[in-house]
Order: structure tokens, then sequence, then C-alpha cells
């Protein structure tokens, strides 16, 4: 019986033990309500974009000004555009120009803003150059730099996700270089240039693996941010062409509308609050997930 006992008791802590540490990680964000909520929004929004082609009602651009500006009913959930385009299908369409930018952003941004800060904290002699580079471009709003890009780049979704790279690179560049700064002074990265390995050695296996955590918890922010700021351009005109159905273009186009077709602005401004509150939240739960400091139990 004692055996049976000690072994029970040892089964689970094994168990616990040989659990993956994205396993742990989903436990423990899961532990919050909002976290959870958002994680079924956002499934739902990715969803709805890789799926679009197959569960929208309608083309994107199929025109019926028969029956434009139709209130919600249930021909139009969400009603029609001026020129009678079915709004949920272009809010579809919409999330996945508005997921395919934000996605690419956080690549664009982490990889070069990872690459100037290790780099810019470990190698001290480009510390100086490398870091008033950033701070020269973190001084301009991130709406106002976005715009000046785009005038000179051009109105494309790559230049939408190379502009907003620029200008979130800089973000990611200070949070590398904090936490390679911490990383160079300990023991072990001491230790290993003692034994005469490589400045790219030290930055690739030692340094780059310890900053996963905040950097990762940084490209959730990011996304939201990015996902924001696209559909502000878009507003403003100077973003993705009008030809791409977009959130920002869509309440852009409806603004003529709002006293008569509410709905038009109402729907892609949902998306977008609905997408960025919850990548929000993502990160604080991600954040709280991963630092023992910060995690809340419930």
């Amino acid at each position: 019986m004692a055996d049976s006992d000690a072994a029970s008791v040892v089964q689970p802590r094994m168990r616990r033990r040989s659990a993956s540490p994205a396993w742990l990680l989903l436990q423990r964000m899961v532990q919050r309500r909002l976290v959870v909520l958002s994680l079924i929004v956002l499934f739902v929004v990715a969803f709805c974009a890789i799926a679009g082609p197959w569960i929208a009602p309608y083309a994107p651009q199929r025109m019926d000004i028969a029956h434009r500006l139709a209130p919600p009913s249930a021909a139009h959930w969400f009603g029609s555009d001026d020129f009678g385009r079915d709004v949920l299908t272009r809010c579809i369409y919409g999330a996945r120009l508005s997921l395919t930018v934000g996605l690419m952003v956080v690549l664009v941004s982490l990889v070069c803003g990872t690459i100037l800060g290790v780099v810019a904290g470990y190698v001290r002699r480009l510390d100086g150059l490398l870091m008033r580079v950033t701070d020269a471009l973190m001084a301009f709003p991130d709406i106002l730099l976005a715009i000046a890009l785009m005038a000179s780049l051009g109105a494309s979704v790559y230049d939408v996700v190379i502009a907003l790279g620029t200008v979130y690179t800089p973000r990611v560049a200070r949070v590398a270089r904090g936490g390679t700064l911490v990383l160079r002074e300990l023991q072990f990265i001491e230790a290993t240039e003692a034994l005469g390995a490589s400045d790219q050695r030290v930055m690739l296996v030692h340094l780059l693996p310890n900053l996963v955590s905040p950097l990762l918890v940084q490209g959730t922010f990011i996304f939201a941010a990015a996902i924001l700021t696209e559909a502000a351009l878009s507003f403003l005109g100077a973003g993705v062409p009008p030809t791409n159905p977009t959130w920002g273009n869509m309440i852009a186009s409806a603004q003529q509308y709002m006293q008569q077709a509410a709905w038009l602005i109402l729907a892609p401004g949902f998306c977008i609050l609905l997408t960025v509150l919850s990548l929000q939240m993502v990160g604080d739960g991600l954040r709280d997930a991963l630092d023992p400091r910060l995690r809340r139990l419930t």
C-alpha cells in the first residue's frame, strides 16, 4: 500500500517534469479568463481571414446598386455600403489583409530590431552609433514617420510593411539591447568568452536564446500596433490602395454616411477594436506567464 502511494506521488511529478515548456506556458496563460476569451477571439478572426474565400457570402467587389446602403438583414448581416457591396464580406477580407500586414511587420521588426539590439548591446564600440540612429527614429510619432515613409515609397501592401517595420524596429532594438546589456555581465557569458568563443557564437548561441521571452511579448504588442497603424494609414489614404478592402479604408469611405448608415463605420471599427484589444490582452497574459515576478495566479 505504501509503495502504491509513493508511486502515485511520484508519477504526477514525473508528468509535470516531462511537460513541454509550451504546454506549461499555455497552462499559465489560460488561468486568466480574459486571456482565454482573447485567444478565442483571435482564433475566430484568424479562421475568418484564412477561410475568407469559402465562408464569405459574396465577392468583396460585387456591387448591387439596387440595394445600396441597405441596413443589416438576413441577406446582408452587416448591411451594404454605398455601392451595394456586402459589409460582412469586406470585413472578412479586411481581416486577411490586416493580419497579413501585422504578421509581416512583426517578422521584419523582430529580425531587424534583434540584430541591431544584440550587436549594439554586445559590441561596445557600435553601441553609441546604433542607438543614436534608433533614438532619431523614435523621436518621430509612429503615424507621422509612417506617413513620411509611405510618401516616399508609394502605396502598396509591401510598402506598408516596409514603412511600419522601420517604425517599430527601434522598439525591438531597445528591448534586445537592454537584455543584452544585462546578460553580457553574467558569469556564463564571461566563461564562454574565456574559453575563446567568437563574438558571433556568443550572440547567436548564448545571448539570443535568453532574449526570446521579452522579444516574444514585444512582438504581440507590435502586432496590435501595426494593425492599428495600418488602419490609420488606410483611413488617411496613405496606406493600401482603395481597391483592396481594409478596415481603415472602409471607415474612410463611410464618413459621409455616418448619420444615414452608421453600420458602415461600426462594423470595421468593432473589428479593429476587438482584434487590437485581444492582442493586447494576450500580450499581457504572455508577459505575466513568462515573468515569475509578474505572474498572477487565479
